[in-house]
């Protein structure tokens, strides 16, 4: 299977508004909130990793954006899978869209026809809700892996320190957290530990039956590949070399997998595949990458590199060193590590994150009835999160009009015992103690059908 033979066909633009019967209720801000995105199911990974923002550059990039004609508050998600702007925009309409992708030609250099294909568009209440799923993982190639709620909070860390996000989207990234929360802990969505990583390594042992005897190289040491180590001893692979810019940070990721065997043989030998667990790491430094790459059968890549690592010219070069044996990359960066053209070197095989798709589908089959459970969770917390925003923004009418009476009660009040000291005696405590009753009586029943309207029309 090459990389090329799992491209899926490109969608036509998705755009989602709320229905008429619903316009004024979900729209409770004052403003027009604005999901635009592309991610693993709308668009290949040629498309994705041309809109892939580097985490050093997400600040400028979140700034850039909210600079943008009419664009208030603003985030930024990148991920391997998907590349989301959630923008609170001073005016609903085709307008916010075209600022939007403005922002995509200018900022990525990229032409609009390349991307607007690929786009989706949530608006309002459906953009509450997709959000709600994303972090909540029902939104992920893997659903349940529970990476993508780290890689929103961090989103939001970024976006907050550069300022873009305040009063609007501040809450409604709290409330997804909370959300995120409430699924993983009401249902059996993240009950065993499946992710990008995990796919990954299944799909090698697919490829070879067994990992025993194997020898893979980590290039790059993020959480990632972390990931892909502790599943790659589990099935049993027994050498695992690990490479990265920083080689300190390479030295710990191997320590780390090193003090990871250690204590699982402390439990006892581990049969994995009729083969007991025995495992060696090993740093290999940065510069001697392509040096060494041939002693692996098996290199997975996860790293953030903005240029393709290995070639068509290093594939044939490391088969060369391995004698025609055959090597295989599993490319699970986004940029690619891996140039798909080193699919056509004979005996090297080259699998990106959009071929893992067929492996993930396993796993969505099996937990199928905990995201539907999962899914009602987040439909009704988007409408519990909505009824609140538009109570809280009903609230300053109400004590605006309220305080308004109560002013024009005292006025009134004053008024009148002012007449009375000047023609007669002046009132007594009991007296005033009864004027003060019925105008608070009469008030309140003025009042009452306008704040019941407010009420109600909140509600």
């Amino acid at each position: 299977m090459s990389a090329t033979q799992t491209r899926r066909q490109p969608i036509q633009r998705l755009t989602i508004v709320a229905p008429a019967t619903q316009a004024a209720a979900a729209q409770p801000h004052e403003g027009a909130l604005v999901l635009v995105g592309i991610n693993h199911t709308t668009a290949p990974i040629e498309v994705r990793e041309r809109l892939a923002i580097p985490a050093a550059r997400l600040p400028d990039a979140v700034r850039a954006l909210t600079q943008q004609p009419g664009i208030r508050e603003a985030l930024i998600l990148s991920t391997c899978n998907r590349v989301e702007f959630l923008t609170l925009q001073d005016q609903p309409g085709e307008e916010t869209t075209r600022s939007l992708l403005r922002f995509l030609h200018e900022y990525f250099a990229v032409p609009a026809a390349i991307v607007e294909p690929h786009l989706y568009e949530f608006r309002e209440r459906e953009a509450v809700r997709h959000l709600f799923r994303v972090a909540s993982s029902l939104d992920s190639m893997v659903v349940g892996e529970p990476q993508i709620l780290g890689q929103v909070k961090e989103a939001y860390s970024v976006a907050r320190q550069a300022g873009t996000v305040s009063a609007a989207l501040d809450p409604l990234l709290q409330r997804a957290f909370s959300v995120a929360k409430r699924v993983r802990t009401e249902t059996q969505i993240g009950s065993s530990s499946v992710s990008v990583a995990s796919v990954a390594v299944d799909l090698a042992r697919k490829i070879f039956g067994s990992l025993h005897g194997k020898t893979v190289l980590i290039v790059g040491a993020g959480k990632m590949s972390e990931l892909a180590a502790r599943h790659l001893i589990q099935q049993g692979a027994t050498s695992i070399l690990v490479a990265n810019r920083t080689q300190e940070r390479a030295a710990q990721l191997a320590g780390q997998v090193a003090d990871l065997i250690s204590m699982q043989l402390a439990n006892g030998p581990i049969a994995i595949h009729g083969a007991g667990l025995a495992c060696t790491t090993e740093v290999v430094p940065f510069d001697q990458l392509h040096a060494q790459a041939a002693r692996a059968d098996i290199v997975l890549t996860s790293t953030g590199s903005e240029h393709p690592l290995f070639d068509p010219t290093h594939g044939r070069q490391f088969l060369e060193r391995r004698r025609n044996r055959p090597m295989f990359f599993i490319d699970i960066a986004v940029p690619r590590d891996v140039d798909p053209q080193m699919n056509q070197v004979e005996g090297c095989f080259v699998y990106d994150i959009d071929d893992l798709q067929q492996v993930a589908a396993a796993h969505l089959a099996d937990r199928g009835r905990e995201s539907a459970a999962a899914e009602k969770i987040v439909g009704s917390e988007v409408d519990l999160y909505l009824q609140r925003l538009q109570v809280r923004e009903a609230v300053p009418a109400i004590v605006a009009l309220q305080q308004n009476a109560e002013s024009l009660r005292q006025a009134e009040i004053a008024r009148t015992a002012a007449k009375l000291a000047a023609s007669a005696e002046p009132l007594t405590p009991a007296q005033q103690a009864a004027i003060d009753a019925l105008t608070r009586s009469l008030t309140a029943k003025l009042l009452h059908p306008q704040l019941a309207a407010l009420r109600k029309k909140s509600e």
